[in-house]
């Protein structure tokens, strides 16, 4: 020990120290927590179990098909959407999710949808009605299974051949799944005159209305396929957002991030994320692997609990190649989680159209990946510059490891407990 005052390198422990020396350790570690930095990054990580759990997120399709005097909807959704929407409509706000025990379950959730999925025709709102619920087949694989619902929306007396039609849908908005968070539901459209080729692939998120409009005395070939230029930015930002409200991720990138000081480190260890959820994503799209959210989520889940504790406890052995391999490995889980139902959802898309689309929203997920890396990597690099040596610099760098990897770490075992809650729920 040298010097006068709180210059004892605290992170350089002694065997068998004195009392004196302890409470001088004890002393020093307190004055560095507690100094307005640190004290902030543990304000704002602290915050984060509130949102810990993975975007609470539903996805489906409808195929729309508008008839002289009416428009017919084939609706298919997961069983999560229907057991979500059951436990809304229930007295009982204890009841357990119902996923399908019943066809009134079915019933049910088939009158939300009808309320929630509204349409217009030239500008007048139509009210649909349930023309058959039809639940999943138990023969299915219990990953793929989804409930179809056939639903009718007539024309008022005096409107015939609409020349405009506008859709919109607020599913699941009202439910909230943790204070300040709700459910998002997204949809993949296919839209089609009676006997006329669909427009498919088109993206109907909440609150962003779409219109299409008909000329029924114009040829088939004028009810053109959305450009892909139009899909692809709708398939790039449904990326981005998935990314930045997709917490779980968040919290692993941040986690990857804290450890790491030079650019050569960042660009590594966000190269092994990138390329192991990239393999996933691809071999998901073509149906070549998946795994059920049963196992997916917590496996997630444990990925910011184990980089983040390994930050706190071994911070100085958080890089290199064995940072590589865990940013590697639980990236795969990760791919597999963005995947999610969106790749279900596009089975019935075109190939080309659904290449498209899977690569527009992977560009998206990197986009968002780095919205979150460089702001965070650039604060960390500007606030170590602001030490007058190496060796501060270096305590400033275990200092905002630690305490910011303590915030993701109770954030990831809140996220850890809720996954493993929900994946082994009876």
């Amino acid at each position: 020990m040298q010097g006068r005052g709180c210059r004892f390198d605290p992170d350089r422990v002694h065997l068998n120290p004195s009392p004196r020396r302890t409470l001088l350790f004890a002393c020093c570690r307190a004055r560095r927590l507690f100094t307005p930095g640190p004290i902030l990054v543990f304000f704002l990580t602290l915050i984060a179990p509130l949102f810990a759990l993975a975007h609470p997120l539903s996805q489906g399709s409808v195929d729309i098909v508008v008839h002289p005097q009416s428009i017919t909807v084939r609706a298919r959704v997961t069983l999560e959407e229907v057991s979500v929407t059951n436990m809304l409509a229930t007295d009982d706000p204890l009841r357990p999710p119902v996923a399908a025990d019943s066809q009134q379950a079915f019933d049910l959730h088939a009158q939300y949808l009808c309320d929630h999925l509204l349409l217009t025709a030239d500008g007048k709102p139509l009210t649909g009605h349930l023309v058959k619920a039809i639940p999943p087949d138990p023969a299915t694989s219990t990953t793929n299974q989804r409930a179809t619902y056939e639903l009718e929306y007539p024309f008022p007396a005096d409107l015939r051949e609409p020349q405009k039609i506008e859709l919109k849908q607020t599913v699941l908005t009202d439910v909230h799944f943790l204070p300040g968070t709700t459910w998002e539901a997204t949809y993949i459209v296919s839209i089609a005159r009676e006997n006329r080729s669909p427009r498919q692939g088109i993206l109907l998120v909440a609150g962003k209305p779409m219109s299409f409009d008909f000329d029924w005395r114009a040829p088939a070939s004028a009810d053109n396929a959305p450009s892909r230029l139009e899909m692809f930015n709708q398939y790039l930002g449904h990326g981005i957002h998935h990314i930045l409200t997709g917490y779980d991720h968040l919290l692993f990138i941040t986690a990857l991030v804290l450890a790491t000081t030079k650019l050569w480190d960042l660009l590594t260890v966000v190269s092994a994320f990138t390329l192991a959820h990239t393999i996933t994503l691809a071999l998901a799209a073509m149906n070549w692997i998946h795994l059920p959210e049963r196992i997916v989520e917590p496996m997630i889940a444990g990925s910011i609990v184990f980089v983040a504790v390994q930050n706190v406890i071994w911070p100085r052995s958080s890089r290199g190649w064995g940072r590589l391999a865990a940013a590697f490995f639980f990236g795969l889980f990760h791919g597999l989680g963005f995947a999610g139902g969106l790749l279900q959802a596009m089975q019935e898309m075109p190939v080309s159209s659904k290449l498209l689309a899977i690569a527009a929203f992977s560009l998206g997920v990197e986009l968002g990946h780095q919205m979150i890396v460089l702001p965070l990597f650039t604060s960390l690099k500007l606030a170590r510059h602001t030490q007058p040596n190496e060796l501060a610099k270096e305590r400033l760098s275990l200092r905002a490891q630690r305490i910011g990897s303590a915030g993701v770490s109770l954030a990831g075992m809140f996220y850890l407990f809720v996954a493993l809650r929900m994946s082994f729920a009876p």
